[in-house]
């Protein structure tokens, strides 16, 4: 932990030089997000990852039950047009409206829990920086549709899988999914509880709090690491546990910035506490490369893997935790340090050629990643520009 904590203080990046260097990443982000959101424009599709970053190359399509990702592309490219006031941006974001009003009026499979990923950072976004009430539709219509989802039994929304189906397909068998719930989801809840707010109708905002107190309950341990998975009994549906037991880097991010983001609406403390908690846990985890291991549980296995994705969310996190005046000497300085080493070469491409900007995002074998992007975007605009995010 010494070794870290030197660390912390050598990259803190602070000063002028270190200003720079962050804005030359976002100048960056703004140029890939230029040419991404053309080619999503033209081809529309989930890129979510790729090995070499070329994320087009992805074969997965738009209307595919397992595309959670083709809105970090619009979100970088929304992030850019408030920052340099470029209409093509916007232009080109507009292209895809019809397929996101498709998506869910018309061709939505309902299978999975990510609507407030694609639609938060889409329709959501949209209506608050243009006014547009068709954007308001689509948006109220995706949370309408991630209400479906809950299960008021279990108090959580399911993770995967159709509502009228025990069994889902994942890789090349099935799974039972009408038990599962993911820590994930705590990214999704500011879709309703904006919904809630649009519209005034309360579902919203309680299915919303219903999860968020299972997610307290049920995915935070003792010491403040987190499940990933968590299942429940299909005929009592009380909780079972996580059949993995892993400390997934990511998705204590996700519950980093989800309780933070949950607070803010709700202004609940509990959610406060526990995001701060979660926070302190993952610190503490870090070793001296900053950037956290993919599973903190297996550190040591021979093909592990750093996780520069999760580094990006939680440097987001630690941003809302300052919003609400919750980040404490050594959160600030774990924000300023993973943001800086995040913007080394060591997980920068500056290549002019490559679609992607952040390596070893863990993306498959450990490459580039459309959210760890998007998320590494988000977090510079908000130190440099201080601008609100669209959760």
């Amino acid at each position: 932990m010494n070794k870290l904590k030197q660390n912390l203080k050598k990259t803190a990046g602070t000063d002028d030089t270190g200003r720079e260097r962050l804005k030359s990443i976002y100048d960056l982000c703004v140029r890939k997000a230029r040419r991404n959101i053309q080619l999503l424009a033209e081809d529309p599709k989930s890129a979510a990852w790729a090995a070499d970053g070329n994320y087009f190359n992805f074969k997965e399509g738009f209307f595919e039950i397992g595309n959670w990702t083709s809105s970090f592309f619009t979100g970088m490219a929304l992030l850019a047009w408030r920052s340099t006031e470029d209409e093509l941006f916007v232009k080109e974001v507009l292209r895809l409206a019809p397929y996101y009003r498709e998506k869910v009026f018309t061709r939505f499979m309902d299978t999975h829990h990510d609507l407030g990923f694609l639609y938060s950072l889409y329709s959501v976004a949209l209506y608050k920086m243009t006014g547009d009430k068709d954007h308001r539709d689509v948006g109220l219509r995706a949370a309408e549709l991630l209400v479906q989802r809950f299960n008021p039994r279990g108090n959580f929304i399911r993770a995967w899988g159709r509502m009228d189906e025990i069994e889902s397909p994942i890789g090349d068998g099935r799974m039972r999914t009408d038990d599962m719930a993911i820590i994930d989801s705590l990214m999704n809840l500011p879709l309703l509880y904006w919904a809630g707010m649009e519209t005034g109708d309360s579902k919203f905002q309680q299915i919303a709090t219903r999860h968020a107190d299972m997610c307290l309950k049920c995915f935070i341990r003792a010491d403040y690491s987190t499940n990933n998975i968590y299942r429940f009994d299909s005929k009592t549906w009380q909780p079972l546990g996580d059949p993995n037991n892993g400390y997934w880097a990511r998705g204590a991010t996700w519950a980093i910035y989800g309780f933070a983001l949950s607070y803010g609406y709700t202004r609940n403390e509990k959610y406060l506490e526990a995001s701060v908690r979660i926070a302190k846990k993952f610190i503490a985890s870090l070793d001296e490369e900053v950037v956290p291991w993919n599973d903190f549980h297996e550190a040591a296995h021979p093909e592990r893997l750093r996780d520069a994705s999760a580094a990006a969310i939680a440097v987001c996190g630690f941003q809302e935790l300052a919003r609400h005046r919750a980040a404490d000497a050594e959160i600030t300085g774990a924000r300023r340090s993973l943001l800086a080493r995040l913007c080394n070469d060591d997980y920068v491409d500056f290549n002019e050629a490559c679609w992607g900007v952040q390596k070893r995002g863990q993306g498959g074998k450990n490459g580039y990643t459309s959210w760890g992007d998007y998320y590494l975007m988000e977090a510079l605009d908000r130190e440099l520009n201080g601008h609100e995010t669209f959760w």
